[in-house]
């Protein structure tokens, strides 16, 4: 179905459509080769509550927006690769059901449909759009190592070569369910004493419990502020490593014995959200 749609009328104006609906804030959507594959509203897991957000399929991004009038205007878009994606179902808890996690390097969120089946539908089409795009990938680059190995390192210096992200941004733990910090277990949240989310696990704690940065590799090049736990692993894990990679460094080059070391948001969104779920369209 995918492939009949490519460079069709019909698909361009409905990709025109979903431009206009975003208006001059959204970046331009149509590329040749890029199909919509359906869309839908699900309800997003934000740091504050629950919102609804629109969300659109291409046969190679998600986007998603803040609905400001039901299938005519939508702002805030967000565009993720889906060579970056990764999903996890999630299992049904009290008013929380029919939901999956979407795992990308830079950002991770839990997002629910209104019933089982629409989990289903938008889980098979995205994990079948994510297989094709990086199948397409991966003979794309047989066939240029074949002409030539020079050309297909051009190639992949141009286009980044799709493949697989294999660390992914923690999901924050959602502000309404930490009354307290939940690294020292005693500080109580107030006006005052405010929540922060550590990078790295995602978990709410206080100032005091996240007052150290690390550099978090692919979600930024700037230090990000990480609970107390996290930065203690992730120093030990960064000193054990440089550690190692010394030890090899001075180790003889005929050497055989063992250096001794281990080998080894949505922040603040004002918008309201009076819409109900609509039932996912897929073509």
């Amino acid at each position: 179905m995918v492939d009949k749609l490519v460079n069709s009328e019909a698909n361009a104006r409905r990709i025109q459509m979903v431009e206009n609906c975003f208006g001059t804030s959204g970046q331009p959507l149509f590329l040749p080769g890029r199909v919509l594959v359906g869309e839908g509203v699900l309800t997003k897991m934000c740091r504050k509550r629950p919102k609804a957000r629109q969300f659109f399929l291409f046969n190679d991004i998600l986007v998603y927006g803040n609905i400001v009038i039901g299938k005519k205007k939508y702002n805030k878009q967000h565009l993720i690769p889906l060579e970056e994606v990764q999903l996890q179902a999630l299992e049904d808890n009290g008013q929380y059901r029919n939901g999956w996690l979407i795992r990308t390097a830079t950002k991770s969120f839990a997002v629910y449909a209104a019933t089982q089946t629409e989990k289903q539908e938008w889980m098979a089409h995205i994990n079948k759009c994510i297989e094709d795009l990086l199948r397409k990938s991966i003979l794309a680059a047989r066939v240029w190592k074949r002409l030539h190995f020079l050309i297909m390192i051009i190639f992949y210096s141009q286009t980044g070569g799709k493949k697989p992200v294999e660390t992914h941004a923690a999901v924050w733990v959602p502000d309404s369910e930490a009354t307290i910090c939940m690294h020292c277990k005693k500080t109580q949240f107030t006006m005052i004493n405010r929540r922060h989310h550590c990078r790295n696990c995602g978990a709410v704690v206080c100032g005091p419990c996240s007052s150290k940065k690390f550099i978090l590799p692919g979600q930024s090049n700037k230090p990000l502020r990480v609970c107390l736990d996290c930065y203690d692993n992730l120093t030990s894990i960064k000193r054990d490593g440089n550690k190692a990679h010394a030890g090899n460094n001075n180790k003889p080059a005929n050497s055989t014995e063992s250096s001794g070391e281990d080998d080894s948001g949505d922040d603040e969104e004002t918008l309201k959200d009076n819409v109900t779920h609509d039932e996912v369209s897929i073509s």
